[in-house]
């Protein structure tokens, strides 16, 4: 996801000896392996100062923190998304899930007309998407370090850019005291929560529903599902539309996960659940 640069020749240095002179610096932005990461936190926390991130949160969030081989083998380790959808679907999505999420639209079910009068997402889909990432809250990957499996994502060479500016939300949600840094542990890609929101997602579009002061996207309900209607209002939903293939709020759907079998799976259970 990175961009790639376009070197200029200008006066007496040519472009090759600008391709070597860049050689040293991009060598040292990222690594395949644990070599190097020690240096790269060092310069890091440089760039996460000039982003607004303070001294404390840095030092607070970044103790102890190391390269994690774990991390790496399970992204490189991610298969599921190039199965069509027939096969995601039949994998992803069992009977049992289907009466789980039936069984919890009708327990919600206030809660949940709520939240689509505020927002304008249908429960079915918020629950779907419950459903999918973490089986209602029930698998049990939620114990990785969040800023450890983050900067380690970040110093991998394959999605450096996009990692770095998570790592750097993570340091903020601490900094501004939003989740205290013992507790941020999640999912091995930095997910938070049931919902497996972002640190960036997090920042911008989690919300208070519950009303205690706090936006709670591990242990509160109406806060968790609220965050993530209001995460697709806010990338375009609309309400009282249609989801199917081909729809505006289908592609809204790919704002949450970017893989079609995904999106195609999140709207065909939500389908069943709805009865759209």
């Amino acid at each position: 996801m990175r961009n790639a640069r376009t070197l200029l020749a200008t006066g007496l240095i040519g472009t090759a000896m600008l391709t070597a002179l860049a050689e040293p610096t991009r060598a040292q932005a990222c690594g395949n392996g644990p070599e190097g990461f020690s240096r790269w936190i060092g310069a890091y926390q440089a760039r996460a100062q000039a982003q607004g991130i303070s001294q404390g949160a840095i030092a607070r969030g970044l103790q102890g923190v190391s390269y994690d081989s774990r991390v790496i083998r399970l992204d490189r380790g991610q298969k599921s998304f190039k199965l069509s959808f027939d096969e995601f679907y039949k994998r992803r999505v069992s009977p049992s899930l289907i009466k789980r999420g039936q069984g919890i639209l009708s327990q919600r079910r206030a809660l949940l007309s709520k939240i689509e009068s505020r927002y304008g997402v249908p429960g079915a889909i918020l629950i779907s998407i419950w459903g999918l990432e973490t089986n209602y809250g029930g698998d049990s990957g939620g114990k990785f370090s969040i800023v450890q499996s983050l900067a380690t994502l970040a110093y991998d060479c394959r999605r450096s850019a996009f990692f770095e500016n998570e790592l750097t939300n993570a340091l903020r949600i601490i900094d501004r005291n939003y989740i205290a840094n013992e507790s941020m542990r999640g999912g091995w890609a930095g997910e938070i929560g049931p919902m497996q929101f972002l640190p960036s997602s997090y920042v911008k579009y989690a919300v208070d529903f519950d009303g205690d002061g706090r936006r709670d996207l591990f242990g509160s309900v109406p806060d968790m599902l609220a965050s993530t209607a209001n995460y697709l209002k806010q990338k375009g939903w609309r309400a009282g539309q249609p989801w199917g293939e081909g729809t505006h709020n289908h592609n809204v759907i790919r704002e949450w996960n970017k893989a079609e079998v995904y999106v195609k799976t999140i709207a065909a259970m939500a389908s069943r659940l709805g009865g759209q």
